[in-house]
This record gives C-alpha cells, structure tokens and sequence, in this order.
C-alpha cells in the first residue's frame, strides 16, 4: 500500500502550474476575455459580474481572465473578490499565436474561450484565431450587436452560443444570417456584480453629508464618449465631428436632467449626489449638474470630485434612493443593488438601453430627443412618494434577470462538457 510520501509524489506530478491537470482530475477550464478598459466602471464591472456568475453557477470551473486592462487598482479587486482566479495577459502576433507564456499556457488549457460583455464583439480577431488555431468551442455572452459583416456572420455561426443583452441585437443577429444553434438573451453580466466598498462608500457619504435612503445619484454624459481627451491624444477627423455633435446637443440634454433634479429638490427634501460613471464625467458633473442649478438648490447637490471602482460606486447607489443616468451602466450596478434607477438613453449610444425595457423596466425608460424633464422628474417623484414600491418593481425585474442568468449559464455549462 502505497505511504503517504508516494501519494504526495504522486499528485505533485500532476500539477501544472500549481493547478491539477484536467485530464487527471476533470476539472474543466474557461479563458474569460474581458476587462476591456479602467476608465468606465460600466467596464470594469463586466468582469467581476461574469465570474461571479460562474462561482455561482459553475462552481467547479476553474477561471483564467485575458484582459485588456486591469490597471487602476482593477487587478487588485479582482484578486481579493475572486482570489483563485489566474490572469493571462498578452496579444496575439500576425499569425494569431499567444505571444507571451501566460497566455500560451491558458490557451493550451482552457477548454472554452468566453467572451465577455461589452458594447460589440470587441475581441471577434481573438475569437476567430483561437476558433481557426484551437479548434475547441468558444461563445459570446451579454453583448451587443449592431452592424454584422460577412465576417462576423460566420463566425458568430461557428460559436458554440451567442447571448446578447438586448433583444434588439438578436434581431439583428437573425437579419444578418447567422446560423448560431443558441442565440438568446442574457442580461449585462454587470448586474451579477456583488462587490461593494461600505467602507469607503460611508466615509464619502458622512464627508458630504448624504444620508442613506435621503439622496439620489445622477449621472451626465456626452453624446459621444471623447476617448481623445480622456486619452490625451489629438482628436482625429471623425473624433472632432463626434466631439461637435456632443457640444451640440450637451446643453440642451443636461437640461432635461437639471429640470428634473430640480423638480425633486422642491417637492422633496432629498439631496443630489453628481456622480460619474467615467473618468471624464467628474468635471462633466459639475459643470452640467451642480454650477448651473439654482443658487438657493445648490447647498443640496453633491458634487463627486473623483473617480471610482465598481465597488464603491455600488455601495453609494446601494444607498441611495434612486438613480438616475445619462450611462447605462449605474443602473445596472443600481439594480444589482437593488436600487430603483432611471436610464435616459441618448440616440447615439448603442442600442444596449433596450434592455431596461427587455427586463420589464420602460416605465424608467426615457429617449433624450423626444423626453421632456418634467417627465424624468415626475419618475423621480413617484419614486421618492413610494420608494418601498419602487423597490419592489426592480426586485421583480432582477427575479427575470437572475432567471436569465441561471438558464443562460446552463448552456455556458453544455459547452463544457
């Protein structure tokens, strides 16, 4: 009978890279690509809202991250959320080879290639070279979908699933001709996230005075995002043209939103925390929310003078009353904290905004064009008048989202087997 010196020898030949090998063990592998940028939030949360919906589904699994970016204090997040999970940064070379040993080696390991939320499919070389070079089964999840070439047409078709955040994007996944056997819907993994920041979320709300349950969160945004500035690079022809739109309609959109922040103010005693969702938007906040509202309102808007992490902007959301956002992404981290919140979606961003209406929320759906602040502000006040209601509708659409989640990563599951 072997003793216990031969059984540790004998397992220690089975690890690799202090992991045990699948074939010894079954344990089944998934390369997640995500973390697309650290200058949103709403990018940042894709990821830890995915693999917290693989620990809860798939718990067996093991998880390696590819990211774009985890900078920012990003890789140290994940790390104390999810402390088994592996990164494997690194690009593909011309020949769509892995071009650093991390990579190499998740790639050699991971017997399905995720592909994460995101505004598109971001990584569709990534998918196509591992697809062509692997052979093994890769799938896109919580994503949309607007403008399908012939290219991405066959490859969506080769995919072992497709499920896209809003159902305007399967529609366009069906007009385009792709032959995918599962194409559904699945919300943002974003609304998965549970990562909170009580900590520094409270010392932020005794520093400006915001009372838990007595303040809204409000969120700006340009028409399109100025990545030049953020950046700080020179526009480029198309950036300028996008830039001249943004300043054409910036006036007229916050407005709408200062009308309705203002309407709250009067019949309520509430305050307002200006928040941002991306790096540009804390002096868009104030510029746009704060400075021009009434002298005598003002005392009663907080202004937030720096970026956040996920983390923390979840827990200030968590305790607000409502939220209301030119971005999408807050009312997702809203909802996941079970928070009422408005999105006020602008025609050109993308069509992701449907998904407040696919989840059963329209009522707190508003197009910037045709909407009006009086009515974003009545929404406001009908929330403030019965917020136990308000509640309890975004508990009942997160009962669909999380039914979503479950059904959707069965199939993740299916593919793995």
């Amino acid at each position: 009978m072997p003793n216990r010196r031969h059984v540790v020898k004998g397992l220690a030949a089975l690890v690799v890279g202090g992991r045990l090998a699948r074939g010894a063990t079954g344990v089944k592998r998934i390369l997640l690509r995500s973390s697309w940028q650290t200058v949103n939030i709403g990018d940042i949360g894709h990821t830890p809202g995915m693999l917290r919906l693989l620990e809860q589904h798939l718990p067996e699994v093991e998880v390696t991250l590819w990211p774009s970016s985890v900078d920012r204090g990003v890789r140290e997040m994940l790390m104390a959320a999810f402390p088994r999970l592996r990164i494997a940064e690194g690009r593909l070379d011309s020949s769509g080879q892995p071009q650093t040993d991390a990579l190499r080696a998740a790639w050699e390991e991971a017997d399905l290639l995720l592909h994460g939320s995101g505004p598109s499919v971001l990584a569709r070389d990534h998918l196509a070279a591992w697809h062509r070079l692997s052979g093994k089964p890769f799938g896109v999840y919580g994503v949309t979908i607007e403008n399908i070439d012939e290219g991405l047409r066959d490859l969506l078709s080769q995919a072992a699933f497709v499920f896209c955040r809003d159902t305007v994007s399967l529609r366009h996944l069906a007009e385009a001709g792709v032959r995918c056997k599962t194409m559904e819907f699945a919300p943002d993994a974003t609304f998965a996230v549970h990562l909170r920041d009580d900590a520094a979320a409270e010392a932020w709300r005794r520093e400006t005075g915001l009372e838990a349950g007595r303040y809204v969160c409000a969120i700006p945004r340009l028409r399109y995002t100025p990545y030049y500035q953020i950046h700080r690079r020179a526009a480029t022809a198309d950036e300028q043209r996008r830039a001249e739109v943004s300043e054409k309609h910036r006036a007229t959109d916050h407005a709408k939103l200062r009308t309705a922040l203002e309407m709250l103010l009067r019949a309520t005693d509430l305050k307002i925390a200006a928040c941002p969702e991306m790096t540009y938007e804390v002096e868009l906040s104030r510029t746009e929310l704060v400075e021009p509202m009434p002298a005598e309102l003002r005392p009663r808007i907080v202004w937030r003078d720096r970026y956040w992490m996920p983390d923390e902007a979840a827990s200030v959301y968590a305790a607000a009353q409502a939220v209301v956002s030119f971005e999408m992404h807050s009312p997702i981290l809203a909802a996941a904290m079970g928070t009422p919140a408005i999105h006020l979606r602008q025609p050109t961003d993308t069509c992701k905004g449907q998904m407040w209406r696919d989840i059963g929320l329209g009522q707190w759906l508003f197009e910037a064009d045709p909407m009006r602040g009086e009515e974003i502000g009545a929404a406001l006040c009908a929330i403030a008048g019965d917020p136990a209601a308000a509640r309890a509708t975004m508990a009942g659409a997160m009962d669909f989202v999380r039914q979503r989640q479950s059904e959707s990563l069965a199939v993740v599951g299916q593919a793995l087997a």
